[in-house]
C-alpha cells in the first residue's frame, strides 16, 4: 500500500437524512461521489444489512467512480464481496479473519495486492496483528454513531495504540475537525470518521464531504507543521 490514508470515509446510509430504501443508497452514492472528487483518501462501504447482490453492485459503482482517482475503496467484513466487486481491499472486524489468510485473494493488482485494514479496540491489540496495511482505533471520543455509554478510549489509548504498531494507526470515534489534530499529535497516521462527512445539520459536526475532506486535511497538515522536529 502506498501511505496510509489520512482523510478516510465511513459509511452509513441509515444516518442520511434520505435513510429508507432506494433513495438511501442513492443518496450515499451521491455524497460518496462528492468526496471522491473532493480527494478523500478511502473510502470503507459500511452496509452489512444489505443482501450480498445489492452490496455488490452498490460497491461496484463507488469503484467505478473511483478509478483513474487516488481513492482507495474497500469493503468491510465481506471480502468475497470486496473482491467481486473490484474493490482495492478490505476492512475486518476485530473479531474477523486472519489477515494472513486474506493475502492470497486476488486484488486489483493480482494476488497478494489488496489493501487489509482491521478495527481495534485496545492497544494491547497491536501486537496481534503485524501483516495488516493498517489498523483502525477508536472510539476515541464520544460519538452519536455509537450507543449511549459505549466505552471511549480517548486520546492516551491512541497514543499507547500508536506507538506500540508496527502498522499505521488510524483514530475513529467522534472524529471532528475541531479533534482530528488531537489524533495526529497523538501518533495517528490519519482519521476515519462518519458523522463528520454527512451533510451538514445531519449529525454533531457533520459539514459535508467535500468540506471534511478539506478542513479534515488542513487540519492534519497544521497538526503534523506542530510536531517537535
Amino acid at each position: 500500500m502506498r501511505r496510509p490514508p489520512e482523510v478516510y470515509l465511513v459509511t452509513n446510509r441509515l444516518a442520511l437524512p434520505a435513510s429508507s430504501g432506494r433513495d438511501a443508497l442513492a443518496e450515499l452514492e451521491r455524497l460518496l461521489c462528492e468526496a471522491i472528487e473532493a480527494g478523500v483518501d478511502a473510502i470503507q462501504i459500511r452496509e452489512g444489512d444489505l443482501g450480498a447482490r445489492t452490496l455488490e453492485a452498490f460497491a461496484r459503482r463507488i469503484v467505478a467512480a473511483a478509478a483513474g482517482t487516488g481513492t482507495l475503496v474497500l469493503v468491510n467484513d465481506r471480502a468475497d464481496v470486496a473482491r467481486a466487486a473490484g474493490a482495492a481491499g478490505v476492512h475486518l472486524r476485530g473479531d474477523g479473519p486472519d489477515e494472513r489468510r486474506l493475502r492470497t485473494w486476488g486484488g486489483p493488482g493480482g494476488p497478494g495486492s489488496w489493501v487489509i485494514g482491521r478495527s481495534i479496540h485496545d492497544p494491547r491489540e497491536t501486537a496481534a496483528h503485524p501483516e495488516v496495511d493498517y489498523l483502525m482505533f477508536g472510539t476515541v471520543f464520544p460519538t452519536t454513531s455509537k450507543p449511549a455509554g459505549s466505552p471511549v478510549a480517548g486520546v492516551d489509548a491512541l497514543r499507547a495504540a500508536a506507538a506500540g504498531s508496527a502498522a499505521p494507526v488510524l483514530a475513529i470515534g467522534g472524529i471532528t475537525i475541531e479533534t482530528a489534530g488531537d489524533c495526529i499529535r497523538a501518533g495517528a497516521a490519519g482519521v476515519a470518521g462518519i458523522g463528520v462527512f454527512l451533510p451538514a445539520g445531519a449529525a454533531p459536526g457533520a459539514v459535508g464531504p467535500a468540506r471534511a475532506v478539506r478542513e479534515l486535511r488542513a487540519a492534519i497538515g497544521r497538526a503534523r507543521e506542530r510536531e517537535p522536529r
